[in-house]
């Protein structure tokens, strides 16, 4: 959003505040730019009316986290799957020039191959990943059936200043950012040597608006860091002592995007690096001082139904 008003547009945020908060917003309030409907995507009766007149539509409403969505897969149904065939219609009805839906890595579940590629099959472990590969299937379903010109960023890893910082234990650098501030030693789940594919908040932005003014259509792209960078070293960038929690079934031991497709077909590259943009989350870290504090007794506790659902007894 700030991009977008920097760059001149005029922005329509729709947002139920279930996840997001009103704070991202303030400083912008003021803006003739910027239109502010409290409304859940969910709820059809109404989207149209708010899409009327809107050229570009990037669709990133949706319920995060694992252990939630393991609890109530329906919630997360209508808000991923329904919410996202409610905007998509509103979209083609409003005549919505482009539409740019934030899909989910996750959708991979654990890859045979790194870096992994567009093509690799997808194997959703947990419901939040399961809706977002759905929602994606609707997405490219609108662009070949009814021609709406649309596209899907999976998204790997994405951090940076505004991160999550409530919600069910899941978001590691909401964790973690936490754990640091109360003095309390990070939590590595398992042996921390599994990697992850972090990229930078103002990078996805980019992929973004690259997507938005790109001619391709029905197409799916990975949206990566380039690289992939474990647990441990983040700590390291973080500075603290940790403690091990148990690995979790069902989360792959590395994740790392192959962008070759979206650096040849749209231009798109990453700039910042990781060691960059922990350095500029840190500057922001007084944003986490609210955020739950998490120890391994509490997230052994919250944890209890994805080891019972996910685990190799389950």
């Amino acid at each position: 959003m700030d991009s977008l008003l920097i760059r001149g547009h005029c922005v329509r945020v729709i947002d139920n505040f279930a996840c997001g908060h009103r704070d991202n917003l303030r400083h912008h309030l003021k803006s003739s730019q910027l239109e502010i409907f409290e409304h859940d995507v969910s709820n059809a009766s109404g989207l149209s009316e708010i899409f009327d007149g809107v050229d570009w539509v990037f669709h990133l409403a949706a319920l995060a986290d694992i252990v939630p969505s393991i609890k109530s897969p329906m919630t997360y149904h209508r808000a991923n799957v329904d919410g996202t065939i409610a905007v998509l219609e509103a979209s083609r009805l409003s005549g919505v020039r482009r539409f740019v839906y934030a899909a989910s890595a996750s959708c991979y579940g654990i890859p045979d191959k790194y870096p992994t590629p567009e093509v690799a099959g997808a194997d959703p472990k947990y419901p939040y990943a399961l809706t977002k590969w759905i929602g994606e299937k609707y997405v490219l379903h609108w662009a070949q059936t009814y021609g709406l010109s649309a596209v899907s960023l999976r998204l790997f890893n994405v951090f940076g200043p505004r991160h999550r910082s409530n919600g069910t234990y899941g978001a590691m650098f909401g964790v973690f950012l936490a754990q640091k501030l109360a003095g309390r030693p990070f939590t590595i789940v398992g042996d921390g040597t599994q990697t992850r594919d972090f990229t930078f908040v103002s990078d996805v932005v980019e992929a973004f608006q690259s997507a938005a003014t790109s001619s391709l259509e029905g197409e799916v792209f990975n949206v990566g860091s380039d690289g992939t960078y474990s647990v441990n070293h983040i700590i390291k960038l973080l500075q603290g002592d940790a403690v091990n929690v148990p690995k979790r079934p069902g989360e792959p031991d590395c994740t790392w995007a192959d962008i070759s497709k979206i650096k040849n077909q749209i231009g798109w590259h990453p700039k910042v690096s990781l060691e960059e943009g922990v350095s500029e989350l840190l500057k922001h870290i007084d944003s986490w001082r609210g955020a739950p504090v998490w120890t391994p007794d509490s997230i052994a506790s919250a944890t209890t139904d994805w080891f019972k659902y996910l685990g190799e007894d389950g």
